[in-house]
């Protein structure tokens, strides 16, 4: 998956965190995207199986797409952690630079990265 898939699948995620029912315009609003162009990476999620479209318009993830989100978010806070630990950068930044970084980290740096903030740490 594109890192464009996997950010719209993290967005849809964290807006269902708050409670929401998600629909393309809350997607597109948390994005500063276009309602057309979220439409139709929508129907490529929906294609894919990471997403189903309800009737309505609300989405949900799939077990996949929600699989999926759930492991940004993880690689998110423990890459935010890991340069708050290394990087003296403020917290916002490391949050920013850990975002882009999640996207695009192999799985056996990630777990090299884990493994080293758990043996700091003890």
């Amino acid at each position: 998956m594109k890192e464009s898939g996997k950010n719209y699948l993290l967005t849809i995620y964290r807006l269902q965190q708050t409670g929401m029912t998600v629909h393309s315009i809350d997607v597109a609003k948390a994005l500063d995207f276009s309602k057309p162009s979220v439409s139709r990476a929508m129907g490529l999620l929906k294609d894919a199986q990471y997403i189903e479209i309800a009737k309505g318009g609300a989405i949900t993830l799939t077990k996949v797409g929600l699989k999926t989100a759930k492991e940004l978010e993880e690689k998110t806070d423990v890459l935010t952690k890991f340069l708050l630990m290394t990087a003296d950068t403020d917290t916002e930044t490391a949050v920013i630079d850990a975002g882009k970084m999640a996207f695009a980290i192999q799985d056996a740096t990630f777990k090299g990265i884990c493994k080293f903030i758990k043996e700091v740490e003890n």
